[in-house]
């Protein structure tokens, strides 16, 4: 929360700060010294904040402030109700998967790490590359360099098996890790249907995505959740930020994370990583977790 600004009368702080809900600024004025302190609670938003008090200073009365009341009223009465609805999900949460607690480890995401699991213990997590390179989307000792031509040769499953593969025990650790938060979160949340969407979306596009790269720079052997991941983190994130009655969410801490991650990738002090899969289901989960939210949002009750 940082501060922008004071303003000397009451009456004029309370109208500036109703224009700035009105906005979708959110904000608290307090007393400081005879005057009010204008505070704005998003980071993100102080410029924006900032000019709009300059405009407000200049021409208190101008048309733009007035009457800003009755629709800061109405967002607030808004904020109140998607704050009802989450806390009442808040309080359903152990109703959704009550033998497990807390969000629950839903049938799919159990699934999903089970087969995870499966296939690192078949594979011997990367190093039996005869049994991998049935699963991957494309053989890299195949010569054949055309598009995906196992693919379209009627091998159909090499567009879902990749994610499920992993190349080591941290590959596999990490991603199981992230899956069994965000996969439990949103499938407790939005439903079975939405994750299964999610999943598939995320784990063919950017495995495909790398694929394609590879094509150009080198193919190797594809693999893992880590596309997902991305694009599942991208979605909780956005839709978190723009639909809180959903109840899904990603704290700051973990976003920064994943980012960081991202980045440190790119430098290539990891070595060997998809980075195109990465950064393709994190696009992928934002688009789709903003859109979400816009009809979410606006859908009525």
């Amino acid at each position: 929360m940082r501060q922008i600004g004071h303003i000397k009368d009451a009456k004029q702080a309370q109208s500036f700060a109703d224009y700035l809900v009105a906005n979708q600024i959110r904000n608290e004025i307090e007393e400081d010294g005879g005057a009010w302190a204008i505070w704005i609670k998003d980071e993100e938003q102080v410029a924006d904040a900032k000019l709009r008090l300059e405009k407000f200073q200049a021409s208190p009365e101008a048309t733009e402030f007035r009457n800003a009341d009755s629709q800061a009223a109405r967002v607030r009465a808004a904020e109140a109700e998607d704050m009802a609805k989450y806390r009442q999900r808040l309080r359903s949460r152990q109703s959704v998967f009550p033998k497990f607690g807390g969000y629950g480890v839903g049938a799919l995401t159990y699934a999903l790490i089970i087969g995870c699991l499966i296939v690192a213990a078949y594979s011997r997590l990367g190093e039996n590359r005869e049994w991998v390179a049935k699963f991957v989307i494309a053989d890299p000792a195949n010569h054949d360099r055309s598009f995906l031509p196992e693919v379209r040769a009627g091998e159909w499953w090499r567009l879902i098996t990749p994610m499920f593969l992993h190349f080591g025990p941290l590959h596999l650790i990490f991603n199981l890790m992230w899956l069994y938060q965000l996969g439990c979160m949103i499938e407790a949340r939005l439903g079975k249907p939405m994750l299964a969407a999610l999943v598939i979306v995320t784990g063919v596009i950017p495995i495909l995505g790398q694929y394609v790269v590879g094509l150009f720079f080198g193919l190797g052997y594809i693999g893992g959740m880590s596309g997902v991941i991305y694009g599942l983190a991208g979605f909780v994130w956005m839709r978190g930020r723009h639909d809180r009655a959903s109840g899904v969410g990603l704290d700051h801490q973990s976003w920064v994370y994943m980012i960081a991650w991202l980045v440190l990738c790119y430098t290539g002090w990891m070595g060997n990583v998809a980075n195109t899969a990465h950064l393709v289901g994190l696009i992928i989960g934002l688009i789709w977790g903003r859109i979400s939210a816009w009809f979410a949002t606006r859908r009525p009750g």
